[in-house]
C-alpha cells in the first residue's frame, strides 16, 4: 500500500474533499483562523465527515514543509491514476491534447502547468523521470487541485515517448524562440502533443529534434521570453479556441 501524503492549501484539500473525501485521513486547521473562509472550508469537511484536528502554525509548517498552508493540512491517501499512458491514450474520445514538459524542474512552475493544463481541457502532462520535478505538496497547492485530476506521467526516454506519440499520429509540436512560425499559424485541432522547455534552457537537443514542427509565442515588448507554465496557457488555450 502507497505512503500517505500530504495537501496543504484551502484549494488542494478543497478539491479532494470534493472529489475523494472518503481518501481523507485526517485534516490539521489552525482554530484562531475564525474568518469566513476557514468556517466554510470546515463546514464542507464536517459534511463530509473528515477527521478534523486542531493544531497551531507552526506544528502545520512542520507537517507540510511551508509556511504557506493557509491553516489547513491534510493527510491523505493516494488516489489511484491511470495505470499507464497508453492505457490513457487508447481511453480518450476526439483528438489527444497533451504538454510535454521537458527539464522543468521547479515544483512552483509544475503546479501552474498543471494548473492551467486542467483548465483548458488537455488530457495529460508528460515530462521526463530525470531533471524534471514530481508531484509533492508544494506542487499540489501550487496546481489548486489540479494535481488531484490532471494525469501526469514522468517517463524514462521522453524523445522514445514522443516517437510513440508521433506513431499514433499525434503530432508533437515545440515551442522555440527561433521557430519559422508563429503558434497562430499552426492548426491545433487534430492530436496534438504541444512540447515547451525549461525556461532559459528550453528543450533539450533530442526533444527538439524529436518534434515535428516547431513554433513561436509572439513577442512585443522587452522580454524575450515567457515564464514555461505561462507559455503552456498560451499555448494550450490556443488549441481549446481552435476546437470551440
Amino acid at each position: 500500500m502507497s505512503s500517505p501524503k500530504v495537501l496543504f492549501g484551502f484549494h488542494a484539500v478543497g478539491v479532494r474533499l470534493k472529489t475523494a473525501p472518503q481518501s481523507i485521513i485526517e485534516i490539521y486547521y489552525e482554530p484562531t483562523r475564525r474568518d469566513a473562509r476557514m468556517r466554510q472550508f470546515l463546514e464542507k469537511a464536517n459534511e463530509a465527515g473528515a477527521r478534523l484536528i486542531e493544531g497551531d502554525s507552526l506544528r502545520l509548517a512542520k507537517l507540510c514543509g511551508s509556511h504557506g498552508h493557509q491553516g489547513v493540512v491534510a493527510r491523505v491517501e493516494p488516489i489511484p491514476q491511470v495505470h499507464s499512458l497508453d492505457d490513457l491514450l487508447d481511453a480518450i474520445e476526439g483528438p489527444p491534447l497533451l504538454l510535454v514538459l521537458d527539464g522543468v524542474t521547479d515544483p512552483h512552475n509544475l503546479g501552474a502547468c498543471l494548473r492551467v493544463a486542467d483548465g483548458a481541457g488537455a488530457h495529460a502532462v508528460i515530462a521526463p523521470k530525470d531533471h524534471a520535478a514530481g508531484i509533492n505538496a508544494t506542487v499540489a497547492k501550487v496546481a489548486s487541485g489540479a494535481a488531484e485530476t490532471m494525469p501526469y506521467f514522468m517517463v524514462t526516454n521522453l524523445a522514445r515517448t514522443l516517437g510513440e506519440l508521433k506513431e499514433r499520429n499525434i503530432w508533437c509540436i515545440g515551442t522555440s524562440d527561433n521557430a519559422p512560425k508563429t503558434l497562430y499559424q499552426v492548426d491545433l485541432k487534430g492530436p496534438v502533443a504541444l512540447v515547451l522547455g525549461a525556461e532559459g534552457d528550453g528543450m533539450r537537443q533530442l526533444t527538439r529534434k524529436t518534434c515535428d514542427e516547431l513554433v513561436g509565442i509572439p513577442m512585443h515588448g522587452a522580454v524575450e521570453s515567457l515564464n514555461v507554465s505561462v507559455a503552456s496557457g498560451v499555448c494550450l488555450y490556443e488549441a481549446l479556441r481552435q476546437r470551440l
